[in-house]
This record gives structure tokens, sequence and C-alpha cells, in this order.
């Protein structure tokens, strides 16, 4: 054979064995996030917000709901979009049961778990160029199966930017070696301009990006042309208030989002260690490696992130999920440059080793997990359906008011169509209800929201129950790991139906 030949042989088996080796953790990913998507997690009161929102968009009614502007409204308009391409909601031919309401929440949760897998497949190709093939297996496989990454199955915003936050990341690193650095630097800037227009709080991404840009361009002139779509983008937002002349409420809804309470960040890492101990020590290994190594796209990915949920008024559990992938990243980078120096022979086995370890060891804690079914929320739904909705029901559906959270209402309102159903319980407090007979489904998320005003105590107090629902979640001893991710799973563990005539 001669050398030609040779190298062509070597260069297809390189080829096969790295694409091998990117399906290993895509398959790990596709099970841990596709998996009984509506079995777990329960459905977060964000989930039915956002769910609202594109339901609005999908029925053709707009891109913006009422005159609250918390975030941009591209997250509804990706989630319309997505779910016209199935035919949803026609094509599950809907049903007042159970079935049909965990159907409803089925395909959006599965386009979720299809987004965690193209992150999955970015994390690989960041890491492999950025890094080595070693690297980018093992942080692919962490972002795969360890249990903190059940986040990304929720229907949120930081899901939903999650692919296009790493693709702009991804075609920054790839400019560097290019011919065509001016098309990948305008995609990674178009990308990135797509994830500050899904949710604004990625604008402390704009250091990690704009670093990248500049050092593999070598270009002030790259930067520039970078931040141009990074500027427009974003911009249609206020442009859309300026043009429902509704700007000056865009103004104070911003402002709003920024002095909400304080939700303390040290709860949101105390979450992380109750959730995944092993992935928070890891990752902040990583870290503080990459800090002693000055590896400086590692640390502007996370500092200037860590810094913003440790100073911003407003935090929640789920916003570390833009944080997830560096996490992974920096923990498989120190893990396998901690076993370099290790002799050849054995510097193998021990980084196989030390993989599969750390990856069966997340793949059975995340199983535990996502085989598990934790939620009432979807019998109450059909049961409501079932007693106000149905030509028999034994409630008027035409005197009826429906009082809930947007985790039951969009299915109400734009599933079956029925009328004099309230967008979220918080309506009450500014509107009054527009018949005497209500129907309340008093999950704990609204419990919690009791004391927000009279309205709500008022509606609650001149209620009487008629019927509870219990979820799984409460079979669980959330003091045992991995069951102590059950702890964010409360909201659908209690849901109660309560009537007044």
């Amino acid at each position: 054979m001669d050398s030609k030949k040779m190298t062509r042989s070597f260069s297809m088996k390189i080829k096969y064995t790295s694409i091998l080796l990117l399906i290993i953790p895509l398959l790990l990913s596709t099970f841990t996030h596709i998996w009984n998507p509506v079995g777990f997690p329960d459905i977060f009161y964000d989930e039915g917000i956002y769910m609202y929102r594109a339901m609005h968009v999908l029925s053709g009614e707009g891109v913006q709901t009422g005159y609250f502007h918390d975030h941009p409204f591209f997250g509804q308009i990706f989630l319309a979009g997505a779910l016209s391409l199935v035919g949803y909601p026609n094509s599950l031919h809907p049903t007042a049961d159970v079935h049909s309401t965990e159907m409803l929440y089925l395909v959006p949760r599965v386009l979720m778990g299809m987004l965690a897998v193209v992150d999955t497949f970015l994390i690989y190709k960041i890491s492999e160029r950025r890094y080595s093939t070693n690297v980018a297996l093992f942080a692919s496989i962490l972002f795969a199966v360890m249990p903190i990454t059940w986040l990304t199955r929720r229907i949120l915003l930081d899901s939903i930017l999650l692919p296009f936050l790493l693709t702009s990341i991804l075609f920054a690193i790839c400019a560097k070696d290019s011919k065509n650095k001016k098309l990948l630097v305008i995609l990674s800037g178009v990308f990135f301009g797509i994830s500050l227009f899904t949710k604004e709080t990625m604008f402390v991404m704009i250091p990690l990006l704009a670093f990248l840009v500049y050092r593999n361009t070598k270009s002030t002139r790259m930067l520039v042309v970078w931040f141009i779509p990074v500027i427009l983008i974003p911009l249609i937002w206020p442009l859309q208030s300026i043009q429902d002349n509704q700007f000056h409420l865009w103004i104070g809804d911003v402002l709003y989002q920024v002095h909400r309470q304080n939700n303390n960040f040290g709860n949101i890492l105390e979450n992380f260690l109750v959730f995944d101990p092993l992935l928070l020590v890891l990752g902040f290994a990583g870290i503080v490696y990459a800090a002693l190594k000055k590896d400086w796209v590692i640390l502007l990915w996370f500092l200037p992130f860590l810094v913003f949920l440790a100073t911003v008024g407003y935090v929640q559990y789920f916003y570390w999920i833009p944080l997830l992938p560096v996490l992974c990243i920096a923990a498989a980078k120190f893990i396998i440059d901690l076993t370099a120096h290790a002799k050849e022979d054995v510097r193998h086995k021990l980084q196989f080793v030390i993989i599969v370890c750390i990856g069966i060891f997340g793949l059975v804690m995340t199983s535990f997990l996502i085989t598990s079914n934790v939620s009432a929320q979807y019998d109450a739904a059909a049961y409501v359906l079932q007693n106000v909705h149905n030509s028999d029901a034994p409630y008027d559906e035409k005197n009826t008011t429906i009082v809930s959270s947007a985790v039951y209402s969009w299915i109400f309102k734009y599933i079956y169509h029925m009328t004099d159903v309230l967008p979220d319980y918080r309506y009450v407090l500014f509107y009054p209800l527009p018949t005497d007979h209500v129907l309340l489904v008093a999950d704990l998320h609204f419990k919690a929201n009791l004391n927000a005003g009279k309205q709500l105590q008022d509606i609650y107090n001149n209620t009487s129950s008629v019927k509870k629902f219990r979820g799984g979640v409460l079979d669980e001893d959330l003091g045992k790991y991995p069951f102590t991710s059950m702890t964010a799973n409360y909201e659908g563990s209690e849901v109660e139906i309560r009537e007044r005539n």
C-alpha cells in the first residue's frame, strides 16, 4: 500500500472514530432529555406563561400579550413556529381527558428535549475545536447525563436560547482557521442577537463573544461587523413597543424586572448543591483551574454571569442553564489535564475509567428522576374540562369563570375555547370576575401568592374544596439524593379544585 492510500485510510479511521465518539453522548442525551417528558418534571408556573404566549401567537393575536413587557418575544415566536410545523394542536385531536392534557404538554417538552440534544452536539464541537477530542467527549457526556441538566426539560426561555448561544460561540471559535471569517463572524452575531432577543439577560455574554471574535480575527472591523446584528436584532423589542405606543410601559417593566425582590444568590447556589453536588464540585474546580491557566474563554463565559446572578434583583434556580455547558467543559478540561501527566498507557485507561464511572453515576441518578411521575396538574386540568366543558358537564360553561394560573388557562382558552377563562389568577387583583360562579384551580403556586392581594385571599376563602389531586412527588423521600431535585417540583404535588356558587 502506497503512502497516499495509507494516509487516506488513516484519515478515514480517525473520521469514523470521531463520529462514533460523538454518537455516544448524543444517544445518552436523547434518553435523558426526551424520555418521559410529561412525567418529570412537573409543570412550572413560567412554562404555562410561555405556552400561553406561544398559543397567543399561534392563534394570530400578535406577539405581545397584554401590556407587560418582561422579556423579548422571540421565545413565543419560536415556540409557535415550531409547534405549527407539526399542526399543533389540531393534529393531536384533543379530548377532555388526562391523556389529551398530557399530550398538549408532551409536544413542547419533546421540543425542549431535542434542543438539549443539539446543545450536547454543540458542546462537543466547541470543546473539540477549543481543546481536544477527549475533553469534548467528557464534557458532552457530563451535559448529557448529570442530574441538574433536567432543568433543560422545562419549557423556558433559557432552554430555548441555549442552542443559539452555543452556536454563536462555535462560529466565533471556528472563525480562527476559516477562509470565510466574515461569514462566520456575521452568523455568530446573528445567533447571539437571537439569544438576546429571547432573553435580555444574555448581554452578560458579550465580553466572551467579543473576546472570541477579536482574538480569532485580529480585526477591530470584524468586531464592529459582529456587533451590528447583536444590536439590531434585540432592538426589535423596544421598537415594537414604540409602534404600539407602549414604550413608557416597556421602560417601566424593564426597570421592574431589574428591581424585583432578591431571592438570594445563596439560595440558587444551594439549589445547585442539592440537585447535583458532583457537577458543582467538579465544575468549580475546573473554573479555579481555568483561572490558574488564564483560560479566558472559560472565565469570560462563567464569571460575568456569576456576578450578574449574585447582584441582580431576582434570580431563580433555572438561571443556571446558560452556565451548565461551561461547567461541564471546565470540569472535563480539569480532569483530562489532571491525568495527562501519567504514563501514556496508564493515562488513556485512567481517563476512560473516570469518564465511564462518572457517566454511569450520572446516568443512574438521572434515570431515577426521569422515570418518575410527579405531577397532579394533568388530572386537575382534565377534571375542569370534564366538569365544565363537556356537553353533559354539571357546571354551565357560560356562567362559570375559571380562575387558574397560565399552567392551565392556555389549555382552557386556546385548545378548548372555553369562555370566561382568566389568563392568570393575578387578573383578579385588577379586574372584576365576569360571573358569580367560580371554579378555582388552587395549586401550591397560587397558595404561595395569597399574600399578593386581598382579592386572592377573598376568592380562596369564599370558595369550598370539591376535589384534590395528589402528585407522585409526595411519595419520594426528598431528603435523599437524587430525589432532592424533587424540591423544585412542588407545584404539581397538590392541586385543589375549589368552587363558589
